[in-house]
């Protein structure tokens, strides 16, 4: 099936990305339900969501180095034929740990690299204008066969970024209706991403399972660039077919009739529904 497109570095993604910290372990809830994540989502169970994700017309995916996510996508690919691209997120806390670490993306097959905030946001100096040592990674990304981006949570980088001149492809930037992970006002964030030329990657457009999905993917989908996408994390194949069906309504404009979720407590409301 085919979804919308945009294009990244010269490479058309879908506007739609796989998330992976519900791969990993990563809720943003709890110790607990991180726990659960790690134990429940096998590479096997990985790979299932994967399936659903390329049959409904997604081509890529954003994660760090994780062994996990390198096995599943080896298996998909083997088992389907079809290719993700990795937009990857490496780290390290000093720049030669970094650099290290952008060889082992390289290695491992990554289309895109994109250092992690833990890095970029750690290295900005707003007043200089610039990221300390941005430009040896950049060299090194490219060198290497790769294409550069950033991740960052703070919106300054972009606009340093944009005012330097950095050669960047990409952005990676958190945007919600919850301000979650925000760091200034939404409408702020959203003027930030809109004001760059360059395609942005929204990240936690959910806030970690805080928002429904019409709701938030609505929100995000009708505030964004036509060239940005959005990354969404599942834990099922039936959670990418109810997400990228409405995805794909928000973006083509056809509406497509929904079936709700349905408890107890909504008897009263249906039986007065129009069918």
């Amino acid at each position: 099936m085919s979804f919308p497109m945009t294009e990244i570095g010269g490479v058309a993604v879908s506007r739609m990305m796989i998330g992976t910290n519900w791969f990993i372990g990563c809720s943003h809830t709890s110790l607990a339900k991180d726990e659960w994540i790690k134990r429940y989502m096998t590479v096997e169970r990985i790979v299932e969501v994967l399936e659903a994700c390329t049959a409904e017309g997604l081509n890529c995916i954003c994660s760090g180095p994780d062994e996990k996510i390198r096995a599943a996508l080896l298996a998909h690919e083997e088992k389907t034929g079809r290719h993700i691209y990795w937009f990857i997120t490496p780290v390290g806390p000093s720049l030669s740990e970094l650099l290290d670490n952008v060889e082992i993306c390289a290695e491992w097959g990554a289309e895109f690299c994109l250092p992690h905030q833990s890095y970029t946001d750690n290295n900005l100096l707003v007043a200089e204008k610039r990221i300390e040592g941005l430009e040896e990674i950049v060299q090194k990304i490219r060198s290497l066969g790769m294409i550069p981006g950033l991740s960052t949570h703070k919106p300054e980088t972009i606009t340093v970024c944009d005012a330097t001149g950095y050669d960047v492809s990409t952005y990676i930037q958190p945007y919600n209706a919850a301000g979650f992970l925000c760091q200034v006002e939404t409408d702020w964030v959203a003027r930030i991403i809109n004001n760059t030329p360059k395609p942005v990657i929204v990240i936690k457009p959910l806030a970690a399972g805080r928002l429904l999905p019409p709701t938030a993917l609505s929100f995000v989908y009708n505030s964004i660039k036509p060239i940005d996408t959005v990354c969404v994390g599942f834990l099922s194949p039936e959670e990418v077919r109810e997400d990228t069906a409405l995805a794909r309504s928000l973006l083509t404009g056809i509406e497509e009739k929904r079936q709700l979720q349905y408890t107890r407590s909504k008897s009263a409301l249906e039986s007065h529904m129009h069918p």
